[in-house]
């Protein structure tokens, strides 16, 4: 077997194991097993477990990254120094999401891989992520306060997550949805379809007004600042 056809094996088996049972749960014999390889091959390629780890996530980010990165160079060359619309900015992120895993017709396995990154991700996956990728999370989110002055960055920060986990929950369930949309509701729903319905949902939740308590904050904050001169 060529060396590069053992990492793909390697690496194939290992992001469908991690997205269906988890990075702790999911053992480098397991791996092994399934992808029929020994483990002495996954010690040589990637050395440990969290390098291999590392290594799936490379291959959605990698590309992921690139794109993006040219994707936000386009839309501030296209609005010449000017703040960009969230929609634009939201609905640029959407596509170059869908575009990377549609390489590769995985576009629920790296979902999935994208909701561990959250739940179960250890700290050697979020420091990786923040030093291999972290500049283009941090340009979009310098983006996305620039589109929504009005919001604390708190604010923000909760509403960008909560954005993300309805799209990662979604896109990660995508079948299941599909076949409920087609028994209950008699539709065909494709994937553009349901991206089609997720802009105005997350568009309107970013836009949302801010919670009654915040907004009561801000309105004592002002009134000391600038009493009433009655």
């Amino acid at each position: 077997m060529a060396q590069s056809d053992t990492v793909t094996r390697i690496l194939d088996t290992a992001e469908v194991l991690f997205a269906e049972r988890g990075f702790a749960e999911t053992s480098l014999r397991t791996i092994t097993s399934k992808a029929r390889v020994n483990l002495a091959a996954v010690n040589y390629h990637f050395g440990s477990k969290k390098a291999l780890i590392q290594a799936v996530f490379a291959r959605y980010l990698d590309p992921f990254t690139q794109r993006f990165h040219t994707a936000l160079d386009e839309l501030e060359a296209h609005h010449a120094g000017k703040v960009i619309p969230l929609d634009e900015l939201l609905e640029t992120m959407a596509t170059t999401v869908l575009a990377v895993p549609a390489e590769r017709n995985s576009l629920q396995v790296f979902m999935r891989l994208l909701g561990l990154a959250y739940s179960q991700a250890q700290g050697h996956l979020r420091r990786y992520i923040q030093r291999d990728y972290g500049d283009v999370f941090t340009r979009f989110t310098e983006l996305v306060r620039q589109a929504t002055p009005e919001l604390p960055d708190a604010e923000r920060f909760w509403r960008l997550h909560f954005m993300l986990g309805t799209v990662i929950f979604t896109l990660s369930g995508l079948e299941a949805l599909r076949d409920i949309a087609e028994q209950d509701y008699h539709e065909q729903v494709s994937v553009k379809d349901l991206v089609r319905r997720l802009r105005p949902v997350v568009v309107a939740a970013m836009n949302a007004p801010l919670p009654d308590q915040m907004q009561n904050e801000g309105f004592h904050k002002d009134f000391h600042a600038h009493p009433d001169p009655q």
